[in-house]
């Protein structure tokens, strides 16, 4: 198949308000978690080779803090929760009180991180269900402190994902007067990409 996916102005509104939907969800949980206000937006939503990836992170040698579940059901891949390390440990900070170490996270920072994650996980997987009539279910998730391609590269571990795409959700994270930066990464296992965004009424195959 070639790679003739595009998001067209239409597909990528909608892909938008799918993302603010979920946000919204989040952050009403995460209002919880925190006893504090949090607003979510989700500014922009893309198709992305999977060679490409690392490069929205800042490049493949960046040190990312990755949170990593798996997608099963009627579409099943692999989800990625991802910050970098200033900003997810600002997120840590604000959840649990107090300051990380700057080497890493401790085991309850590295907890925090993954409940995060799981929450987001949970409510962009939802919204994107609600619309497309596709059960996606995620697992509990794995965290992990590395290098942005080593992360990521998980996703080939699991399956060969060369010359495919990422549905990639750009988030921003607001609590009292700080704004958190998070990318969510989708990744389809082939044949299940083809069902998902044709589902989302996005033409061509990739």
């Amino acid at each position: 198949m070639t790679d003739s996916y595009q998001l067209d102005s239409y597909a990528a509104d909608i892909l938008c308000e799918l993302g603010n939907i979920g946000a919204a969800h989040a952050a009403t949980a995460l209002s919880e978690l925190l006893q504090a206000p949090i607003a979510m937006r989700v500014p922009q939503v893309e198709l992305v080779p999977f060679d490409e990836i690392s490069m929205t992170l800042g490049g493949p040698e960046v040190v990312v803090a990755g949170v990593f579940l798996q997608v099963t059901g009627d579409i099943e891949g692999t989800m990625f929760f991802i910050q970098s390390m200033k900003s997810a440990k600002q997120l840590v900070s604000n959840i649990c009180g107090g300051e990380e170490s700057k080497d890493g996270f401790s085991d309850i920072g590295l907890s925090a991180l993954g409940e995060v994650g799981n929450i987001l996980a949970a409510n962009y997987l939802s919204a994107l269900m609600d619309f497309t009539q596709l059960r996606m279910l995620p697992s509990v998730p794995l965290v992990a402190v590395d290098m942005a391609q080593s992360i990521l590269s998980i996703a080939l571990q699991t399956d060969q994902m060369g010359g495919r795409y990422a549905l990639v959700i750009h988030t921003a994270v607001h609590h009292r007067e700080e704004q958190e930066d998070a990318h969510f990464f989708l990744f389809p296992f082939p044949g299940a990409q083809d069902v998902l965004l044709h589902a989302l009424g996005i033409g061509g195959s990739v």
